[in-house]
C-alpha cells in the first residue's frame, strides 16, 4: 500500500512517525503499519530507543504532537475540538488550545508571494504596506495596508509552499483512516474515513483565500439592512486564491473586558446581540460562522459587532435545521420522546440499545423538569447530551458536531460578557418561530402540495410501469434477485456437515462389514485374524481419527 506514495510523502511520513514516537505514541505507529513503510525507504525507526514524554497526560502529549506536526495537523486538532460527541471534555479543552498562531514568514518571501498573486508589484496596488505582520497563522499571514484612495485594508497572503505540504498530509491521513477502520473494527462506528474526507474538503476550501471572501459576502447579504453586525468589505480586484484583501476592522476585542468597560460598553447588550446574530445564522439561514472565538469578534461603537475570518463555516440543510429545531425544542420543552427520536435518526447505528438510550434520555430530561427557563444552562445540557452519546458509543454527523461546538463557544463567550447570560431564553423565540413555520398552515399546504405533485407523478407513470411488468411476465423475462446476508457461509457449513455425515456413514459401514468378515471362516489371515476383516477395522480407525481431527480443527464443528 505504501508504494503508492511518492518519495517525498515517505520522507514526510518519517518525520511524522518520529514525532509521534517521541510523544509516546509508538504503539500507534506500529499498529498503523508505519514502521514498515519507513523500512521500505531504508529508514528503520528504533522505536524502543526513542524517549517518550510519558510524564504528560495523553491528551496534552497529543496536542503538543499535533502542534509539532505542522499546519495541517493543527487544523485537524481544531476540527477534533468540535467533536464533543467523540472525545471527553479534557481532550476537547486541550484540542481547543490549538491556535492558528505560527512563526511569521520573512517579508521578502511574502512580497514575492503577493507579486505572484497580483501579477504585478504590490506597490502598484497599495500606497503603504506594513512589513510587520498583523497576525501569522498556519495557513496564511496578515499585513495591514492602505489603498491609493486612503482606505485601510488587510492583506491575507497564503504561506508560500503550504499547499504541497497540506496535500501530502491529507494523503497520509486518508491512508491512516482507512487502515484504522480495517485494523480496529471498534472504530468503524466513528467513521474515520468519512471524518478525514470532510476534513480534506474543508482544508482545500481553506487554502482558497477567495472562498473565505465568498463566505463573508454570503453572511453579509443575509444581514443586509441590519446594523447590528459588520462584515469586512472585500476588494475583489485584489483578491485571488493566494491572497485576499478586506477592509480593516478597528474595534475592541470582545475578550478585552477591561477596555470594554472603560469605553462604557453595555456588555449585556453585546452578549444578547451576538447570540441573536449566531442563532439567526444557524436556525434561519443554515449558514454560520463556525469559529466564533474571541479573536474573531470585535465590538464597535454603538454596540455593534464585527466578525472576521470566515475560513471555517458550517452548513445546515433545511431538513437538518428542522431536526435541530426539534431537538432544541424538545430540550427546552422537556420532551424526552422528541429528543430520543432525533438522536436515533442522527446516529443511524443499527446496534443501538434503544430501550436503554430512551431510559437515559428520559432521566436526563426529567433532571431538568421544573427548572425555570432563566436558570437552564443550555451549554451544560448539550455537554450532557454528548456525554450520553459517548456512553452509548454513538457518533454524530460532522455538521452537527460542529454546530454543538459553536453553541458551546457562544455560551461561554456570552457568559464572559454577562454572568447572567441565558442562551436558552434567547433561543426560545427562534425555536417557536421555526416550529410555527414548520407546522403553520402555509408550511403544511406547501408540503401537501409537494406530496400531491409527487403522487400525481407516480400515478401518471403507473400504467407505463404496469405494461412493462406484464410484458416481462408474458415473455418469461421477469427475474427475482434476492440477497441474504450470511447465506454463503451457512451453505458452506451445511456442506461441511453433510460431508462429515457421509464420512461417518462410510466408517460405520466399514465397521459393520468388517465385523461380518471376521465371522467368515476360510480365506487369508493375518496374526490369526481374517485378513479382510482386520483391514476393514484398520481403515475404519484411520478414517475415524481423520474425522475427529477435522472436527477439532474447525472448532468443534461450528
Amino acid at each position: 500500500m505504501w508504494e503508492m506514495f511518492a518519495t517525498h510523502d515517505l520522507a514526510r511520513l518519517q518525520t511524522l512517525a518520529a514525532i509521534l514516537v517521541r510523544y509516546g505514541f509508538g504503539d500507534l505507529v506500529r499498529r498503523l503499519g508505519m514502521e514498515r513503510a519507513l523500512a521500505r525507504v531504508g529508514k528503520v525507526l528504533a522505536l524502543e530507543r526513542l524517549e517518550a514524554l510519558v510524564s504528560l497526560p495523553p491528551h496534552v502529549r497529543m496536542r503538543r504532537a499535533l502542534e509539532e506536526m505542522g499546519p495541517g495537523f493543527v487544523k485537524l486538532g481544531q476540527v477534533l475540538a468540535t467533536r464533543v460527541d467523540l472525545f471527553p471534555p479534557e481532550w476537547i479543552a486541550e484540542f481547543s488550545k490549538l491556535q492558528n498562531a505560527a512563526p511569521s514568514v520573512p517579508f521578502e518571501t511574502v512580497h514575492a508571494e503577493m507579486t505572484q498573486a497580483l501579477g504585478r508589484a504590490p506597490e502598484s496596488a497599495f500606497l503603504w504596506l506594513d512589513p510587520e505582520p498583523l497576525a501569522a497563522a498556519s495557513i496564511a499571514q496578515v499585513h495591514r495596508a492602505r489603498l491609493h484612495d486612503g482606505r485601510e485594508v488587510v492583506a491575507k497572503v497564503r504561506r508560500p509552499g503550504i499547499r504541497p505540504v497540506i496535500e501530502a498530509d491529507l494523503r497520509l491521513l486518508q491512508y491512516a483512516a482507512s487502515t484504522a477502520e480495517r485494523r480496529f473494527p471498534e472504530l468503524r462506528r466513528f467513521h474515520p474515513v468519512g471524518v478525514v474526507r470532510q476534513f480534506r474538503a474543508s482544508m482545500l476550501r481553506e487554502l482558497d483565500l477567495a472562498a473565505e471572501c465568498r463566505h463573508a459576502e454570503r453572511i453579509a447579504a443575509s444581514f443586509a439592512g441590519d446594523d447590528r453586525i459588520v462584515v469586512p468589505e472585500v476588494h475583489w480586484h485584489l483578491t485571488s486564491e493566494r491572497m485576499n484583501v478586506q477592509a480593516f476592522i478597528e474595534g475592541i476585542p470582545v475578550a478585552d473586558i477591561a477596555t470594554l468597560d472603560a469605553a462604557g460598553t453595555d456588555r449585556k447588550r453585546i452578549a444578547r446581540t451576538g447570540a441573536r446574530v449566531v442563532l439567526k445564522m444557524i436556525l434561519v439561514d443554515g449558514f454560520f460562522h463556525a469559529d466564533p472565538h474571541p479573536g474573531n469578534v470585535f465590538v464597535l461603537p454603538g454596540s455593534r459587532i464585527a466578525v472576521i475570518d470566515f475560513g471555517m463555516v458550517g452548513r445546515l440543510s433545511a431538513a437538518r435545521r428542522e431536526e435541530v429545531v426539534s431537538l432544541l425544542f424538545g430540550l427546552v420543552e422537556r420532551d424526552p420522546e422528541r429528543v430520543t427520536e432525533v438522536l436515533l435518526d442522527w446516529t443511524g447505528q443499527p446496534d443501538v440499545d434503544e430501550t436503554q438510550l430512551a431510559i437515559d434520555i428520559d432521566a436526563f430530561v426529567d433532571h431538568y423538569h421544573g427548572v425555570p427557563l432563566g436558570q437552564l444552562d443550555l451549554a451544560g445540557m448539550l455537554m450532557e447530551i454528548t456525554a450520553l452519546l459517548r456512553s452509548h458509543r454513538l457518533a454524530l454527523p460532522a455538521d452537527l458536531a460542529l454546530l454543538i461546538k459553536v453553541c458551546l463557544t457562544l455560551e461561554g463567550l456570552g457568559r464572559s460578557l454577562d454572568p447572567d447570560f441565558d442562551m436558552a431564553r434567547l433561543a426560545q423565540p427562534f425555536l417557536r418561530a421555526a416550529v410555527a413555520a414548520r407546522f403553520g398552515p402555509g408550511a403544511i399546504a406547501r408540503r401537501g402540495g409537494q406530496a400531491l405533485v409527487e403522487a400525481t407523478g407516480v400515478l401518471a407513470t403507473m400504467p407505463h410501469d404496469l405494461r412493462r411488468l406484464l410484458r416481462a411476465v408474458r415473455g418469461g423475462n421477469l427475474r427475482l434477485h434476492m440477497q441474504m446476508e450470511h447465506l454463503p457461509e451457512f451453505s458452506r457449513q451445511v456442506s461441511h456437515s453433510a460431508n462429515r455425515m457421509a464420512g461417518a456413514l462410510v466408517i460405520a459401514a466399514l465397521i459393520v462389514g468388517s465385523s461380518i468378515a471376521m465371522t467368515v471362516e476360510g480365506g487369508p489371515s493375518l496374526l490369526g485374524l481374517p485378513f479382510f476383516g482386520l483391514l476393514g477395522f484398520i481403515g475404519a480407525s484411520i478414517a475415524g481419527l481423520w474425522l475427529l481431527w477435522s472436527i477439532l480443527r474447525s472448532g468443534g464443528g461450528r
